[in-house]
């Protein structure tokens, strides 16, 4: 009886810490739910539908989303700078209300040409609208919690895809056009339960009473197409370097797994295991991680820790083929958790980079830049790590190991140099 009192108390305890606190925060939270849902339910199932639902050729697939991909990188700054200007809540809205229409139009696509189109419109959505809920979270939460609540949404989140990948799971398992429809048209309608969400909330005491998503931010110099966060090159570069340190990323969706299947005596069965388990970890210990990251300071002592742990999981990856099923799958867990370890410290480095280092009233250009390095991993992450992990075998673990390491030795003093040379150009406090 004192043995489940106990495991009570922490499983509440887990919960306080991790469900946002009443208002805004937990509104942020239910809109995290309900788009991660979506993303679950899409991103499980879309391989299916484009190929076998619509008919568009696997090959052709993967082109069309490399071209999508492309155009949301490029779109994603003039996008932040247009949430500056008219406020992050109220671009937000659009872009639910437009990516609601996006996936209904996935049901009419009849060709290649069309298929292209709706899929480019859908990834410039997706790929600014990370950026945009940073600074609707920096609006509405303040400096002092936004970290904190960042690391709650990114918990929601994958509580939300485990649940979205699962309904998924069951539409692919029924095996008809229906069903798949079924999962494209779900996502379309949890794009305008978000915008239900968003028109409910509302800027913080003292900053009036219009709804968050019609009030604009501070106007940023130099109009929407020009950026002065680009040519902070300074900002960029600390960007670039936490993107690449998000290489886990395809390391974990793509290296591993294929490392698992072909160089290793593991059941393949770890495959899906390894992401599970890596999901659950985030899950319960984000928040926790993400306490020591409120600062620019902590946050790049952070990223230093972030790219030792990611490079010791690469060296016990570099051990796990070849000797029998028990040791490279213990191996393989071994590693899969230093290397979660580094995940929970990279994303909490990021929030506090790029919130902390971005100046008053640009958080949506500057943001936007920020998720720059994040697009340069999912550019260039999958091919890499096929590259590496595949056909360089062990001496790719290695690359990436000092690659890894090398990245989070550069954090802390990039970001220093980035403070100083604020400190020397903004005017003193009168």
């Amino acid at each position: 009886m004192a043995e489940t009192r106990r495991y009570g108390a922490v499983l509440r305890a887990w919960f306080r810490e991790t469900l946002p606190a009443a208002g805004n925060a937990r509104r942020l939270g239910v809109l995290t739910l309900i788009q991660s849902l979506g993303l679950g339910v899409f991103l499980t199932s879309s391989a299916v539908f484009f190929t076998r639902t619509i008919g568009i050729p696997a090959q052709r697939v993967g082109l069309a989303l490399s071209v999508a991909g492309l155009c949301g990188l490029l779109c994603t700054v003039p996008i932040g700078r247009l949430a500056d200007r008219l406020g992050a809540g109220r671009v937000l809205t659009a872009n639910f209300l437009l990516a609601a229409v996006g996936f209904t139009a996935y049901c009419l696509v009849d060709g290649f040409a069309a298929f292209l189109a709706v899929a480019c419109a859908i990834a410039v959505l997706e790929t600014s609208a990370g950026a945009l809920q940073a600074s609707l979270t920096d609006a509405l939460v303040g400096e002092a919690e936004r970290v904190r609540v960042s690391a709650q949404m990114r918990s929601l989140f994958n509580l939300g895809f485990l649940g979205g990948a699962a309904l998924a799971g069951a539409a692919i398992a029924a095996g008809t056009s229906t069903a798949l429809y079924a999962t494209v048209l779900a996502n379309a309608a949890l794009q305008l339960v978000s915008v239900a969400v968003l028109l409910g909330m509302r800027l913080p005491a003292g900053a009036g009473p219009r709804a968050i998503a019609a009030a604009p931010a501070a106007e940023a110099p130099g109009g929407v197409l020009r950026s002065a966060a680009l040519r902070d090159v300074r900002y960029v570069v600390v960007a670039l370097v936490c993107g690449a340190l998000e290489l886990y990323h395809p390391l974990l969706t793509v290296g591993l797994p294929l490392w698992i299947v072909t160089a290793t005596d593991a059941p393949a069965l770890l495959v899906s295991g390894l992401l599970i388990l890596d999901t659950v970890l985030v899950l319960l210990f984000q928040v926790t991680v993400s306490k020591g990251a409120r600062t620019p300071a902590g946050a790049a002592r952070m990223l230093r820790w972030a790219g030792w742990a990611l490079g010791a999981s690469c060296l016990v990856f570099a051990v796990s083929g070849g000797h029998g099923a028990l040791l490279d799958s213990a191996a393989l867990l071994g590693g899969a958790l230093v290397l979660v370890l580094g995940e929970l410290y990279q994303a909490s480095a990021s929030w506090g980079l790029s919130f902390g280092l971005a100046p008053a009233g640009r958080q949506g250009e500057y943001q936007a830049v920020f998720s720059l390095g994040r697009g340069f991993q999912q550019f260039a992450g999958p091919w890499l790590m096929t590259s590496l992990v595949v056909g360089a075998a062990g001496t790719g673990w290695l690359v990436l190991a000092a690659l890894f390491a090398l990245l989070g030795l550069a954090a802390p003093p990039l970001v220093r140099g980035l403070e100083k040379a604020r400190a020397r150009t903004e005017p003193a406090p009168a």
